[in-house]
């Protein structure tokens, strides 16, 4: 059980989940806790795409955020070198001081009256005096103001008893072994340094120590507390701070106002542009002054007013093209009639005629019947392509109207001696669509299954569930070539050019019947393979106006072995 720290131990549960191990420790955890690691990754998902999704989209962002970066790394940098710079400039001055300082102080303590430390002490007496009234007076020259340490050291011990340092604090914790050991072998009274520590006010500061030595006998030593020096670092490193900061906020606010004057017309001419393809071709972007994104925008004008009268003209053209074949389309009515009584009257006559005479009226009727269709075809595709086309829906049965369909490829399946199967559910299919569209849909499939099919059974199935009624047409025929199950709805298209048609279709029922469908808001989709066959899928709403989701029936080869399968709670896409 997680309890008491369970919120903290989410985060970690959740990335450890991610492993095999941690999936099944996740399945054996309490359902309340397997909840919430699931919700806190559903929210690290959505956030992280959220975040992901807008820096991409986002161009004005991405340039301020680089330009805070690189501009921070840059004074970054030049502050660590600026502030190394200045410690190693006021490093150079404390020593040149000292130089100074000690050199003085060393004239000063060879030229006192009393004292000479030039000479050898006769005793441990005569060392501690000179020591002592040595670095007084050396000392009292500071002013007590701290700004350096004096000390003075024997350079040998031949006084067991005598306490070899003179100084204000330990000079063992002060002055550094290194710098006595140089100090004390060195015979030419060279200044020399050394960094050590100093404790001030409690506390521990940086300091120099520099050491001389005098005569042969004694050491002195000045110590420099760096107390000024680091305030005046600090100062210094607070000021370059401040101005890093504040120099990088106007950098990014000057780098997301430069932005902001590119991506602004950018922005508005992708705005222009979702506008004009959305069919407001009137849409135009204000031109302001002379430079490169006014060129932009004059040259997007300029695009947009070309493509409106393209377009224009397009539709104009189209309008003309509408017209003309639903007048042809029309205006063939009155001379296809009278055609077609006179053929009539013919063909009633054809057995008192010659063989020949009687064969060609035949042919005759047949394709005049054709031509009725092609007619009949023409004037459907006018409407739709007028957008003119209306539906007329009723609550009826699909499986009824599928049976009602086929009779045509009935007929054509007896001439071939195959069969159609229809796998139709008892309890029907209802849903709310055009019965005259709807036939005419199930009727060109069905007649393209049986006319293709090689002379193999076809197999037809009808499903539905809460949302949408589906049927689908199986043939074990030619198939489908890659690419041609949406070619298969052209308007004219054929699989194989040369294949004579066997029902003289007129090239323009699978494109009308994509139309069909459409117009209830539903899909037409075929699959095909070559060699083993296709499938035309129709998938209508249940309720008119209703979007659809998914298919109760898969498009593909193995529907004729699901049975009824109306009801499924599957939806295939």
């Amino acid at each position: 059980m997680v309890a008491g720290n369970e919120d903290g131990r989410i985060g970690w549960i959740t990335a450890f989940g991610r492993s095999d191990l941690g999936r099944e420790i996740l399945r054996r955890l309490p359902a309340r806790v397997r909840r919430r690691v699931w919700a806190h990754r559903r929210w690290q998902h959505r956030f992280g795409a959220r975040m992901r999704s807008h820096w991409h989209r986002n161009l004005q962002l991405r340039v301020v955020a680089t330009t805070l970066l690189l501009s921070a790394l840059v004074i970054a940098v030049l502050g660590f070198f600026l502030v190394q710079a200045i410690a190693n400039g006021m490093l150079a001055s404390a020593e040149k001081s000292a130089v100074s300082q000690l050199t003085q102080a060393s004239q000063v303590a060879q030229k006192q009256s009393d004292v000479n430390v030039l000479d050898e002490p006769p005793d441990e007496t005569t060392a501690e005096t000179v020591m002592l009234t040595t670095a007084k007076v050396l000392q009292a020259a500071d002013g007590n103001t701290g700004n350096y340490l004096v000390y003075m050291r024997l350079s040998h011990s031949q006084f067991p008893a005598s306490v070899p340092w003179v100084g204000q604090n330990d000079a063992n914790q002060v002055i550094p072994q290194t710098l006595i050991a140089a100090v004390g072998a060195d015979a030419h009274e060279k200044v020399w340094f050394e960094p050590t520590t100093v404790p001030v006010a409690g506390q521990t500061v940086p300091a120099l120590a520099a050491g001389i030595p005098l005569g042969p006998s004694y050491q002195l030593y000045y110590v420099f507390p760096f107390t000024q020096q680091q305030q005046t670092l600090q100062l210094v490193q607070k000021v370059l701070l401040g101005v890093g900061v504040a120099l990088v906020a106007l950098l990014a606010a000057i780098a997301s106002l430069v932005t902001r004057w590119v991506v602004l017309p950018v922005r508005h001419a992708a705005q222009a542009a979702q506008r004009l393809s959305a069919g407001y071709l009137e849409e135009r972007m204000r031109v302001q002054g002379s430079d490169d994104l006014a060129a932009l925008a004059t040259s997007f004008n300029e695009m947009a007013a070309s493509l409106q009268d393209k377009l224009q003209k397009l539709e104009e053209l189209s309008n003309v093209q509408r017209q003309f074949v639903s007048d042809v389309s029309h205006e063939l009515r009155t001379p296809l009639a009278t055609i077609s009584m006179a053929v009539e009257v013919l063909f009633e006559l054809k057995d008192e005629l010659e063989p020949m005479a009687s064969r060609s009226v035949e042919l005759l009727q047949s394709q005049l019947e054709r031509f009725q269709e092609l007619l009949v075809d023409l004037l459907e595709i006018s409407r739709y392509d007028a957008n003119a086309a209306t539906l007329e829906a009723d609550l009826v049965d699909v499986c009824d109207l599928v049976r009602k369909s086929a009779d045509d490829a009935q007929q054509l399946a007896e001439r071939r001696s195959c069969r159609i199967e229809f796998r139709l559910p008892a309890e029907g299919c209802f849903a709310e669509v055009d019965r005259r569209r709807v036939e005419r849909i199930l009727r060109n499939i069905l007649v393209n299954a049986v006319e293709h099919g090689e002379d193999k059974d076809v197999v037809v199935t009808a499903a539905m569930d809460s949302e949408a009624v589906a049927v689908t047409v199986r043939d074990y025929g030619v198939g489908l070539r890659p690419g041609e199950d949406l070619l298969v709805f052209d308007r004219f298209w054929r699989a194989d050019p040369a294949r004579a048609r066997a029902t003289g279709g007129t090239g323009l029922g699978l494109a009308i019947s994509k139309e069909d469908a459409a117009l209830h808001g539903g899909w037409l989709q075929a699959w095909g393979e070559r060699g083993k066959g296709s499938v035309f899928r129709l998938t209508l709403p249940r309720a008119v106006g209703r979007a659809l989701r998914g298919s109760p029936l898969p498009l593909g080869p193995d529907e004729a072995e699901i049975g009824t399968g109306f009801g499924m709670p599957e939806a295939y896409p």
